[in-house]
């Protein structure tokens, strides 16, 4: 099994980005086959399950870590379906998942980082976004919803509440996944022609496609200007499912086992309590 994938997909703080240049059906850090990536899936996700138990375990001896997955992408570039991959490996009772759509009209009148505060894992905790605050400075960017004197200065703002939080325990792994335009007309094509798909389509995701260009600029931006140190950005290439799927996994697994949770020791002696037991 490959290692160190975080080292091939990371923008590192600094880094000129140029989404042309990185092919979106590639699977950097992994040379086999589909089957074998499954297999792979598999065995990390038995070591996941642990390793999430000890977090979660830890929490309840004072241990603040816990762990946000970012999750964003254009149109069908498999947010909703890494969602469910990642969550199949875990214990739904330790984990925070969130979808990110349109802002309520509360939502509107508080700052923009307002809601995604509310949304944050408790200490051991997996939080899974399926989008998140960079939507206000994707979408809101592309739509001009708001002026570019608001949305220029939120880069400072995010960077600086995510180093707030990673300094108060929590470990970020911002995923952006790379689908290619042609890549994405395919699946829009396949909803299409499936009809239990239809609800997942909307004349809107036409018009969306038509701003490819603009959303591609937005994102090289948030990939250039908010990948740091504290909270570094992963492009992963979501072309092929099954090496999106390895890939976000592997992600995951190198963090946690960085992370390293511990079981904390019992407060009982195990043979007195044994003992007890065994007169009832």
């Amino acid at each position: 099994m490959a290692s160190d994938v975080r080292g091939r997909l990371a923008i590192q703080p600094g880094d000129h980005v140029k989404l042309s240049d990185l092919p979106a059906d590639a699977t950097p850090g992994f040379d086999g086959k589909k089957s074998q990536a499954v297999r792979e899936v598999a065995d990390m996700g038995r070591e996941l399950a642990g390793l999430q138990e000890r977090l979660y375990a830890a929490a309840s001896e004072g241990d603040r870590r816990r762990v946000v997955v970012v999750l964003q992408g254009m149109d069908t570039a498999g947010k909703g379906g890494t969602v469910k991959h990642v969550i199949s490996h875990l214990n739904p009772a330790g984990c925070r998942i969130r979808a990110f759509k349109a802002p309520s009209e509360e939502e509107k009148r508080q700052h923009f980082l307002w809601r995604i505060d509310n949304g944050l894992p408790q200490a051991g905790e997996i939080g899974i976004f399926d989008r998140s605050h960079y939507e206000d400075v994707l979408v809101v960017r592309v739509h001009d919803l708001v002026p570019e004197s608001v949305w220029s200065r939120r880069y400072k703002q995010i960077n600086h509440w995510e180093r707030m939080l990673a300094d108060d325990g929590v470990t970020w792994i911002k995923v952006f996944l790379h689908i290619s335009r042609g890549e994405q007309r395919k699946r829009l094509l396949r909803r299409l022609d499936r009809p239990d798909k239809h609800w997942k389509f909307s004349a809107n995701d036409v018009r969306e496609r038509a701003l490819w260009p603009d959303y591609r600029t937005a994102y090289t931006t948030v990939l250039e200007r908010c990948s740091t140190e504290a909270a570094p950005w992963y492009v992963v290439p979501a072309d092929h499912k099954w090496y999106r799927n390895w890939a976000v996994s592997h992600l995951l697994l190198e963090h946690l086992r960085d992370l390293d949770p511990r079981y904390p020791p019992g407060t009982f002696d195990p043979k007195q309590a044994r003992a007890a037991l065994l007169r009832t």
